[in-house]
């Protein structure tokens, strides 16, 4: 059965009530006035993943060059994990070359064919250039083939929360089954910014030269707004143009992702101003520090009734600000929770709601173990647990 603790006052009280689970979403709408043509735009804050604005936030996309941050998370993690170095070399084979290089009229760091080329150089090559041929030739090296490698990148993707992103290759070269929505985008973003911080740096470097060739950076949004740090453009005839972009502003990090514009100029002005617009409008509310209760989640066959939910990672939440955002907290969890607990185990999730749209999500955990019941406590619960399913039926038939 799914729970929901209610966590909220003016905001946000310590009194908690116990309720049946209610339906609430994210409203799918443009937020505090402000509009974009954008087709499909979200902006969010880096540090809490906080939902400042969306529009047709969920729905897919091509995300052409942008889903190379996918192809550059894997790889990031093989580095992490010691399977691969910087300084390993991988061929560019002629599928590398003739689809991503020279001949493919495309973003390339014109890698010659045949010629051997070390990770570090072909990540630049992918995350400064959006270099196909880069991309491609890690996909291959890592995983003997592009086919192979799009099975870890939805791996992967799955890992991290993306739950529908698809993957055809590994360089947003057209394809239908290339998926993934401005929310799938922004949050993958996030997750790089705050997983490898220092590998996020190569987002901001301006320019690369390989094979005798200079080129700057293709994101723009670095020279337009001084703040900006990363991340990556994008562009397909069925997609049209798309950014996703960071920038932080006295030690705030926002986050935009857009898509399906019209021009590339439009792309720039669109994400400038969604994210000018976010640090002139929106401030850091702190609900809970991380290790701080924020509710207890029924126990079912325990020796408590009740077991203290804690965040590992702050509760925060941006709010506008004029001051006027009604706040909403919600725990939900599947539950009640069976005995025995681990202390620290999983236990659901406290979101926050900020007027109709749903702000930020932050799992909780158990504080402490809650160890078997006896058999008396055992049989009261599974007898209550019986009633209130009768009770539901019974209004289910009302």
């Amino acid at each position: 059965m799914l729970c929901c603790v209610l966590v909220t006052a003016a905001l946000i009280s310590s009194s908690l009530a116990f309720a049946a689970n209610q339906s609430v979403q994210g409203a799918k709408k443009e937020e505090g006035g402000y509009e974009t043509d954008a087709p499909n735009a979200i902006l969010i804050d880096g540090d809490s993943g906080s939902v400042l604005f969306e529009k047709n936030a969920d729905q897919p996309t091509a995300p052409s060059s942008m889903l190379q941050m996918m192809t550059a998370t894997v790889v990031f993690d093989k580095l992490a994990k010691g399977d691969i170095k910087p300084t390993d070399e991988y061929v560019v084979s002629e599928h590398a070359w003739r689809h991503g290089g020279a001949p493919s009229g495309g973003p390339t760091m014109f890698a010659a064919i045949h010629s051997r080329v070390a990770v570090q150089d072909l990540l630049r090559g992918a995350i400064i250039l959006n270099a196909n041929d880069g991309s491609i030739a890690l996909a291959e090296g890592i995983a003997g083939n592009e086919r192979a490698f799009t099975e870890l990148m939805a791996k992967r993707a799955r890992e991290i929360g993306l739950a529908d992103a698809t993957f055809a290759n590994a360089s947003g070269l057209p394809d239908l089954a290339n998926q993934m929505s401005v929310r799938e985008i922004a949050k993958l973003a996030r997750f790089i910014i705050k997983t490898y911080p220092d590998q996020y740096k190569l987002f901001n470097e301006r320019d690369f030269t390989w094979n005798k060739i200079h080129q700057t950076n293709r994101n723009p949004l670095l020279n337009a707004l001084a703040s900006a740090d990363g991340l990556k453009t994008g562009f397909s005839k069925d997609g049209g143009y798309g950014m996703v972009g960071s920038a932080v502003q006295n030690g705030v990090r926002l986050i935009v992702a857009i898509n399906g514009i019209d021009d590339p100029d439009d792309r720039l002005t669109e994400s400038k101003k969604l994210l000018e617009w976010g640090f002139r409008n929106f401030e850091v509310r702190h609900l809970f520090e991380a290790g701080q209760i924020v509710g207890y989640a029924k126990v079912f066959g325990g020796n408590s009734s009740s077991v203290a939910l804690t965040g590992k990672e702050p509760v925060r939440v941006m709010v506008h600000k004029n001051g006027q955002d009604k706040l909403l907290a919600r725990i939900t969890y599947t539950g009640p929770v069976r005995a025995p607990i681990d202390g620290g185990q999983w236990v659901g999730t406290v979101k926050v709601w900020r007027g109709p749209n749903l702000a930020v999500e932050v799992p909780v955990y158990a504080t402490e173990s809650i160890g078997p019941g006896s058999m008396t406590r055992r049989a009261f619960d599974s007898a209550s647990e019986l009633v209130i399913s009768w009770l539901r039926a019974g209004v289910g038939k009302l």
